[in-house]
């Protein structure tokens, strides 16, 4: 089996981001994006997800979070696409929940190759130690679009932001799992031939 790996690279005026994704990994990550908060989030990601993840980020921290945040999820959702490659002989579906105390959050993915996100977090806080809480479904729907995948996360319950976040991301890093998995078979899952 070939190994499912992949880097991205984005540079602009606001940001310099690097990551590097293995699907097939070991859970173990390497983040460093300036914001602690979402190097715990991408952090948990990797470790649920079973995957290996580098992420290397100069951002514009001075001005706010929002750009460093947006292309850090644009950059992974990048990777994750080019590991995908033409995405034959994997799973494509994958739904999970995932507790955190009183939390307990929802994700279903599609890696149908068409980039739609529905994000429901219900988020009160305005930060959380210096992410932004407007940022955080935004990660997710930046990480979809650049993924080309459809993506549904909601959190059922939880009083606690801190849990309520969390949560949402292991969600979603073990719905992907289940979604990247491979197969038997080596056809692409659509009815259409493809999902590019």
């Amino acid at each position: 089996m070939n190994p499912r790996t992949a880097e991205c690279s984005r540079a602009t005026r606001e940001t310099d981001v690097t990551v590097s994704l293995t699907l097939d990994g070991t859970g173990e990550a390497s983040i460093a994006t300036g914001i602690g908060f979402l190097d715990h989030l991408l952090t948990a990601l990797a470790l649920h997800g079973g995957m290996t993840l580098d992420a290397k980020v100069t951002g514009d921290l001075h001005v706010d979070d929002h750009h460093t945040v947006e292309d850090v999820a644009l950059a992974l959702g990048t990777a994750l696409d080019r590991a995908l490659g033409d995405r034959r002989g994997i799973t494509r579906f994958g739904s999970a929940y995932a507790p955190l105390d009183e939390a307990l959050a929802r994700a279903v993915i599609d890696l149908s190759g068409r980039p739609f996100a529905r994000i429901e977090l219900g988020l009160r806080r305005e930060r959380l130690g210096q992410l932004s809480c407007e940022n955080i479904p935004h990660a997710l729907a930046s990480f979809a679009t650049a993924a080309r995948i459809t993506l549904h996360v909601d959190v059922l319950a939880g009083e606690n932001d801190h849990h309520r976040a969390e949560a949402a991301f292991k969600a979603v890093a073990l719905a992907l799992r289940d979604a990247v998995r491979r197969t038997a078979d080596d056809g692409i899952p659509s009815t259409k031939g493809s999902l590019t």
